[in-house]
């Protein structure tokens, strides 16, 4: 992971913590249930963000005797790890927003409000700018903290609303319109549920090795026949290896070509791929033996 990666995660960091304690304090002078909520993922969100630092340390240490493929998926493993602290703190919401439920209503607050706001602001501010060097520079990691943030996002909105609807309500004696917030918490709970499950999934699939998407494949099909004497694109396979694409390629070249000639071959069917794809960290050319009239040895 390159050094504004880390800066980012640095900055996602000190700000999630400075949030968590914003929160949590003011939940709790102010009796505010989804606010605590909103609090205790932010304390979540620290971890995960901690576990995202750690990953992007890790997966720069270059391959060695133990590892001959890098560690480069310590990231997936960070974002699986990310995925199960959303899932878990959107179910402790839940819990806590239900709980409240059956409790005596607080007075809502506009300092409350005011610290809902300002958590919106800057975690709407803390996605934008993850999610940009995260995908700039494909860092799993980093795109998990992103995805991390958009989650508070949505927190932060219900507990803004929530509050809102509460603050409306006491001013005008509406009836159960005290409840606001403990209702906004269960909504915004059910969108952080789905983040996380679809992060994990993705963590999954990559810590498993699942091919590269139809799109990507049929883009290296085609710059592999663009290579001169590439007769036919036998096999492709591709994945995620931390920041970088690891692509498996299997061509048929002609058969009369010498060892030098098929070795020339393979090296230029890597190094157009590597030029045209710049994702791409690696490429291993297995040559077949191609025949005018259509046989064929793989």
């Amino acid at each position: 992971m390159a050094n504004k990666s880390i800066f980012a995660v640095w900055v996602s960091l000190i700000s999630n913590v400075l949030l968590t304690i914003l929160k949590i304090v003011t939940g709790l002078i102010f009796n505010s249930k989804v606010l605590v909520a909103d609090g205790i993922h932010n304390a979540g969100d620290v971890v995960a963000t901690i576990a995202a630092l750690t990953s992007a340390l890790v997966s720069r240490k270059p391959a060695d005797e133990d590892h001959p493929y890098g560690h480069g998926k310590a990231e997936a493993i960070a974002s699986g790890i990310v995925a199960i602290i959303l899932i878990m703190a959107a179910l402790l919401m839940v819990y806590k927003s239900v709980e409240s439920f059956f409790e005596p209503p607080a007075a809502a607050s506009w300092i409350s409000l005011v610290a809902a706001l300002i958590s919106l602001i800057w975690k709407q501010a803390l996605y934008m700018y993850c999610i940009r060097i995260g995908r700039a520079e494909n860092s799993r990691s980093l795109i998990a903290t992103a995805y991390d943030h958009i989650a508070d996002v949505y927190a932060s909105a219900a507990a803004f609303v929530g509050i809102g609807i509460s603050l409306i309500g006491d001013h005008f004696h509406l009836a159960y319109t005290e409840y606001g917030d403990s209702a906004a918490g269960i909504i915004v709970s059910y969108l952080v549920i789905r983040l996380g499950f679809k992060m994990g999934r993705e963590a999954i699939d990559i810590l498993m090795d699942k091919n590269i998407t139809n799109e990507q494949l049929a883009e290296l099909s085609s710059i592999i026949y663009s290579v001169p004497n590439v007769k036919r694109v036998d096999s492709i396979r591709a994945r995620e290896l931390g920041n970088a694409i690891i692509v498996d390629v299997k061509v048929s070249v002609p058969n009369q070509l010498t060892v030098k000639e098929g070795h020339d071959v393979s090296r230029e069917v890597k190094k157009t791929i590597m030029q045209r794809m710049k994702l791409v960290g690696d490429v291993m050319v297995h040559l077949n033996p191609w025949y005018e009239d259509g046989e064929q040895e793989q």
